[in-house]
């Protein structure tokens, strides 16, 4: 079955398959409680399931929350971005209205936007990985990095988890908690999204309920601190859920929060609306330990494309939103962590 995958071994591989071909290696995996690292591109077409050390070895660094293939390291030094250079606004402004289009029309509700932003690094991705102090970060072979703050689902003990976040603030602004928590189209946009993963969650377990709804978290970045909204919904997965951690996970996917509700319409509106291949931007990568499950939404992304860089970013767009300032969310999300300190 595994015809893109090479053997080191007779349990060793690395593979690069389609979305059928990881279900059942992630299924298989799971069935004996076998440690594998999955990395899932947006359009579910370029999958990667392999050991930690198959990823060492291939040049893939993750570290999930403390989970990790590599030894810890200092940061040689700090990694920031030089320069940027984001889309023109009327460019951006013409793909805003199609979207607003297909959502007047009632094909879509909520349409997540992103493009691509060349920039400069005064450091190489690998310097950044071990500089960048993230809740999740992973180095796929100088091809792109993510150092993600969403988490798309954790499985522990039979418990399925997953944290929709959908909302974005400069922490210095006056009263910015206050102002992100009552903006009438950031309430609706999280609303949306997290109607949708409930949703999600209720296909492949019982009992789903909306355990805390809008809470802030506070990311520290070179530039400024932001703060971001997130829930978290909560279910119980039946006895057997190891022997199917590929079907869970492909029964989410794409991941609501960074593509719309309802999804299948609006991923064909997101083809049309953006210029570029997102390819693993937007997708997920995550980790299985042998008992429990730790993934992430590959957000907070700089992919190396034909040796130049790309920061890919976006947000939602709603019926209420305003171009301009979706435009300037786009921008504020180019950024890069606060770096380790030595005391770290």
């Amino acid at each position: 079955m595994f015809k893109n995958c090479h053997a080191n071994s007779i349990s060793t591989y690395f593979c690069r398959v389609n979305k059928k071909e990881a279900q059942y290696e992630m299924n298989k995996r799971g069935s004996v409680n076998e440690p594998f690292l999955f990395v899932i591109d947006f359009s579910m077409n370029n999958c990667h399931v392999l050991s930690p050390e198959e990823a060492l070895s291939k040049n893939i660094l993750f570290d999930f929350e403390n989970d990790k293939n590599f030894e810890a390291t200092q940061a040689s030094k700090e990694v920031k971005i030089c320069s940027k250079k984001p889309i023109d606004f009327s460019h951006y402004q013409q793909s805003f209205n199609y979207v607003q289009e297909q959502i007047s029309l009632g094909n879509s509700y909520l349409v997540n936007l992103t493009f691509p932003t060349p920039i400069t690094l005064d450091g190489t991705l690998s310097d950044l990985f071990f500089a960048a102090k993230s809740r999740y970060k992973i180095l796929f072979d100088n091809q792109f990095i993510s150092f993600s703050p969403e988490t798309f689902v954790k499985i522990s003990n039979g418990e399925i988890s997953t944290y929709p976040m959908k909302g974005t603030i400069d922490a210095s602004l006056p009263n910015a908690r206050e102002k992100i928590l009552s903006n009438i189209k950031e309430m609706a946009e999280h609303a949306t999204i997290t109607d949708l993963l409930r949703n999600d969650l209720s296909m492949v377990a019982s009992q789903v309920e909306v355990s805390r709804y809008r809470y802030l978290e506070e990311i520290k970045t070179q530039e400024n601190n932001i703060l971001q909204v997130s829930s978290e919904i909560r279910g119980e997965l039946p006895a057997d859920y190891k022997n199917h951690l590929g079907d869970i996970i492909f029964s989410m996917l794409p991941a609501g929060s960074i593509s719309g509700a309802p999804k299948s319409k609006t991923v064909e509106i997101i083809t049309n609306a953006e210029t570029y291949n997102r390819g693993f931007y937007t997708g997920i990568a995550g980790f299985f330990d042998g008992k429990n499950l730790n993934s992430c939404v590959l957000i907070r992304f700089i992919e190396n494309h034909n040796g130049k860089l790309q920061y890919k970013s976006g947000g939602g767009i709603t019926s209420q939103s305003i171009a301009e300032e979706e435009y300037n969310e786009l921008i504020s999300k180019i950024y890069v962590p606060a770096n380790r300190s030595n005391k770290d």
